[in-house]
């Protein structure tokens, strides 16, 4: 053991006690290989090196490490076909992209290239390019996120162990796997997963630049944050205050050296996340689709405003709600993370990544400029604070699973942090801390177990009884023989991990689909409001208490009515456990945040002479227009883009399109867009209403554009 109380061999060193390699503040070089594979190219040595593990490795760091990536692989890839379409919006822009390489370019909703989904495309572009090699359906679409996930784990683990022992590496990457949130958004087609890879493989190429002062590494890590900004805008840069100040502090060159390294990174990030930008704002919006999501068909309103300052501030012109500490996207607060809604996905050892992080901090205050555990700390920590405050305080549109994005940061405080307490054990208070953070995580992880009581109803007392228990034990380890110890180690670690394991799997083991999915079971602790899947007023998919007064359904929209039928947006009632997109909400055509379900005659409809129109039909917002359009596999036309409210195409414009025969039909939605009385969508279904007449077909209001009314 790291104490000297036992003279084991390296290959049997206990778990906790692997001590880290020595960390000088000077570069040190890349890990070692065995001396038997020290020859061949670099590919080949470093490929041994992935497999066999360094030559200080204990014999059983490697298989650990094969172990939890193959744990992380087989929660994301695990019945993955079953979620179908998932986000059938974003399904449909890859079905776009599959055959249209101008749709793939821009992120296009459609391969006619009328309007894009309201986000960067670059997490479309891995979607689409899997969807090209493997065809359009639900594992060419969801396997790619899967990946990501394992990779995101296995960089956690890197990133952490190029500092640190294995023991910390692991608790990291276990972190990261176990996360419910986690779990739910790599096996999703939004662009999160993408997302927290490459900002995961930035703070790698960040620690690596901070222990080698080289520019590359700091230019790498701008890069990829700037292709994380092509894949969901301005929250990739979230990262970026802890990035600049960790090199600023820890690196170790001259201060003008770090400051001139820093300016070229800041250009370099620029550059990886303006190209794109440049390109779209510079292309003629004749030859280019609309840029959805915005309010003036420009790229540069979406980055700022709808997918911008408006998340901050709540006024999002074109959104569906926010504004103010208690909108329609729930309270504000420093404790909104541990809320009904956020608490489930991502808090579950929140607390205990804290409480490491300011104890981490206090305990390397004095030590020099460039000690990299202070580094570790700094980085991790900034990237957490900053990420979690602007979640807790946006007044705008913003969903519990953004917070995905906090899971490997959350890893790595928690690795780090333990096993530097647990490494410093023989002074009283680094146990006590200990112990107070394993009773801290346990008793958090009983209150919100509690939130869903009908779930697993003994798991909330167990942890009660072993956290606490654990915790007592930790105290007291002097008087503890040895071979306790262990025990009382692998105790403490089935407290922490048992409640967020169990969200995990029942997460991997239930279907999601729609706009807004949650991980784990319902919870039922505040659905009085209406709430999530598979609660009255619930709007899609299945989780957390909703956080509309009066739920979208059963009462409206808004508190005192609006439009809605009872079921909410799912229609039919809603869907139980989060299965499906909703069929009949709305006249038949799906609800707000679900995809459309169309039938067989009127799929068969849609698809008749398909090859004539540019269009096979128009109907308003693009959750309505996914589902028609993955069915039929043609393009659709989505008025007024993903919320109905974008000014596109404007009334004269659709008039011309019908005139050209380019629009085959007009799918009625029987709502207003958005919830909002939005002139432009309102005005093309009223014209439609008038000038031609209206059938039904499955249910769904159908009207052909190419035979006006007598």
């Amino acid at each position: 053991m790291s104490d000297g109380r036992h003279s084991e061999a390296m290959a049997s060193r206990p778990f906790f006690d692997d001590p880290p390699p020595a960390l000088p503040a000077a570069p040190q070089a890349p890990p070692r290989i065995r001396e038997a594979d020290s020859g061949g190219a670099a590919p080949v040595r470093w490929a041994k090196l992935l497999v066999r593990g360094r030559q200080e490795d204990a014999a059983w760091v490697r298989p650990s490490l094969i172990g939890l990536l193959g744990i992380a692989a087989l929660l994301y890839l695990w019945d993955l076909g079953a979620s179908g379409w998932a986000n059938a919006f974003y399904s449909a822009a890859v079905q776009a992209g599959s055959t249209s390489w101008k749709a793939f370019f821009f992120g296009s909703f459609d391969a006619s290239n009328f309007i894009t989904v309201d986000k960067s495309p670059a997490a479309l572009w891995v979607m689409d390019l899997s969807a090209r090699l493997f065809g359009v359906n639900a594992w060419s679409i969801l396997v790619p996120q899967a990946l990501e996930g394992v990779a995101t784990v296995g960089f956690t683990y890197l990133t952490v162990r190029r500092w640190f022992s294995p023991a910390a590496a692991l608790i990291a990457g276990a972190t990261v796997a176990l996360t419910p949130v986690a779990a739910l958004m790599f096996r999703f087609d939004n662009p999160d997963a993408l997302l927290v890879l490459l900002l995961t493989v930035a703070t790698y190429a960040t620690v690596r630049a901070v222990e080698a002062g080289k520019t590359k590494w700091l230019v790498l890590a701008a890069t990829l944050v700037g292709f994380a900004f092509l894949t969901k805008m301005l929250q990739a840069f979230l990262v970026v205050p802890a990035f600049g100040l960790v090199y600023l502090v820890a690196a170790p060159v001259s201060l003008r050296r770090r400051i001139a390294q820093l300016a070229i990174a800041a250009g370099a990030m620029v550059v990886a996340s303006g190209w794109w930008v440049a390109i779209v704002q510079l292309t003629p919006a004749a030859d280019r689709p609309y840029i959805g999501g915005s309010q003036n068909n420009s790229i540069l309103n979406l980055i700022f405003g709808y997918n911008g300052f408006g998340r901050l501030t709540g006024n999002e012109s074109g959104s569906v709600g926010g504004a103010g500490t208690s909108g329609r996207w729930g309270p504000t607060g420093l404790t909104r993370l541990f809320g009904s809604e956020m608490g489930t996905q991502i808090s579950w050892l929140l607390p205990a990544a804290l409480i490491l992080l300011a104890v981490g901090l206090v305990m390397t205050l004095r030590r020099a400029r460039t000690d990299r555990t202070r580094a570790a700390f700094i980085l991790w920590g900034g990237s957490l604070v900053v990420s979690a405050l602007v979640f807790s305080l946006a007044a705008g549109i913003i969903h519990p699973y953004y917070t995905v994005a906090l899971a490997p940061a959350i890893g790595a405080l928690v690795g780090i942090g333990s096993v530097l307490l647990w490494r410093e054990r023989s002074r009283t208070w680094a146990r006590l801390v200990l112990a107070g953070t394993v009773a801290v995580t346990s008793i958090w992880s009983v209150v919100l177990l509690e939130r869903s009581p009908d779930f697993a109803p003994g798991l909330a007392p167990a942890v009660a009884i072993l956290g606490v228990g654990a915790a007592i034990a930790i105290a007291g380890i002097p008087l503890l023989h040895r071979r306790v110890v262990a025990g009382v180690l692998a105790v403490g670690m089935a407290a922490a991990f048992a409640g967020p394991a169990a969200y995990t799997i029942d997460t991997v083991l239930t279907a999601h689909s729609g706009a807004i999915p949650s991980a784990g079971p319902t919870i039922t602790a505040a659905t009085t409001g209406g709430g999530a899947g598979g609660v009255p007023g619930g709007f899609a998919g299945r989780g957390a208490a909703g956080p509309f007064p009066g739920g979208f359904g059963r009462g409206g929209f808004l508190p005192g009515g609006g439009f809605g039928n009872p079921g909410g947006f799912t229609g039919r009632g809603g869907f139980p456990r989060g299965a499906g997109a909703g069929g009949g909400g709305f006249g038949g055509g799906g609800g707000f945040l679900n995809a459309s379900t169309p039938g067989a005659a009127l799929v068969t409809l849609l698809q008749t002479n398909a090859g004539q129109y540019s269009w096979v039909a128009a109907t308003i917002d693009a959750n309505s227009a996914a589902g028609y359009q993955l069915a039929t596999d043609d393009p659709i036309m989505a008025i007024g883009g993903f919320n109905g409210t974008d000014p596109a195409p404007s009334l004269a414009q659709f008039e011309q399109y019908v005139a050209q025969g380019r629009i085959h039909y007009f799918i009625g939605s029987g709502r207003t867009p958005g919830g909002s009385t939005n002139a432009t969508s309102s005005q093309i279904a009223q014209w439609v209403e008038q000038h031609f007449t209206a059938t039904t077909v499955d249910g769904v209001t159908v009207y052909d554009l190419t035979q006006p009314a007598a």
